[in-house]
């Protein structure tokens, strides 16, 4: 039950946990550790078997709850926590991942500063399945974080790396509705571009990760980016959204659909790569460039052909995953 009489927090960050009690205790120390201080955090166990929930209610703080259901899947946990959301606005933190000190006091400013967007998002970092807060990262997402109308550029590929670099008005979340739950893999893109449907994005102005992301063995990105079927339910979901047709034409968002498909042929093909399948990868590499020519997917091309000549250090994108 929701408590009336505490005020409205401004922000609430919503984490879907499932199994994360290796992880989840640095996510909710990050959220605990920010210098803003007006937040809520739900934590919405799905179903873990782990001790999951125990890690979490070891912290003691009245703005952090705990929601118990069974496993129905991270679209239902996220839609759970978004139903008993308070905050003027929302993050998406997953349970695997943390905040930098300072993110909620960056994104509520940038947020702050464009009154007319839905969200605002900045930087990330990649980290290391077991990397620890002040860890090097893998690699960084520094900028530029592009703002303004988004939606055409969503349709085309997935912008965010996740929720937890993005601060999202409640109103539009409310407008979009809820996370589908048929969903197991894209759909965190699929809702971003019904968000981008309801009005535009901001940029944070500096570079500096507001997010660090585990990269995972178990990851769904690691376990299905390498599928076509994988990609097929999300891609229904968005291409068939009656309200974009009518919104873009028929023919253009066709046109749309045939470059967000070379956007994930090449997907595929890279994480087919990366888990050792080099013949299938470059097929797939060759049938996005042919769909979707670019210069700088050319070279990326012919690099990718050339990997066995050149070390380790070089493979780029493509480089295997260790383990």
């Amino acid at each position: 039950m929701r408590d009336l009489a505490t005020p409205a927090p401004a922000v609430s960050i919503l984490t879907p946990a499932y199994d994360v009690a290796r992880f989840i205790g640095p996510a909710v120390d990050s959220v605990l550790a920010q210098g803003f201080e007006d937040w809520e955090m739900i934590v919405v166990d799905d179903g873990s078997s782990d001790g999951t929930a125990e890690v979490v209610t070891a912290r003691r703080d009245r703005r952090l709850r705990l929601l118990r259901q069974e496993n129905q899947g991270v679209s239902a946990a996220r839609s759970r926590a978004m139903a008993e959301a308070r905050g003027e606005a929302v993050v998406f933190l997953d349970a695997d991942d943390w905040l930098a000190p300072d993110a909620l006091e960056r994104l509520v400013a940038a947020l702050a500063a464009a009154p007319q967007a839905v969200g605002a998002h900045g930087g990330y970092a990649v980290m290391a399945e077991e990397a620890a807060p002040g860890d090097l990262p893998l690699r960084l997402k520094s900028g530029p974080f592009p703002s303004g109308d988004l939606l055409e550029r969503l349709l085309i590929q997935n912008l965010f790396v996740n929720g937890g670099h993005l601060l999202l008005r409640r109103e539009a979340l409310l407008r979009a509705g809820p996370f589908l739950a048929h969903l197991r893999y894209g759909e965190d893109w699929e809702y971003w571009i019904r968000l981008a449907m309801q009005g535009p994005f901001a940029g944070v102005a500096d570079a500096e990760p507001l997010l660090y992301v585990r990269e995972r063995q178990g990851s769904a990105y690691r376990r299905m980016a390498f599928d076509a079927a994988a990609f097929a339910p999300a891609m229904a979901a968005i291409y068939g959204n009656a309200a974009l047709a009518e919104r873009l034409g028929a023919g253009r968002l066709d046109r749309m659909r045939r470059r967000a498909e070379a956007e994930n042929a090449w997907i595929m093909g890279r994480e087919l790569i990366r888990h050792g399948d080099r013949s299938a990868g470059l097929e797939r590499l060759r049938a996005s460039v042919a769909s979707a020519p670019s210069p700088k997917r050319a070279l990326l091309l012919a690099a990718a052909h050339a990997m066995p000549l050149l070390p380790r250090p070089l493979h780029g994108p493509f480089a295997a995953y260790p383990g």
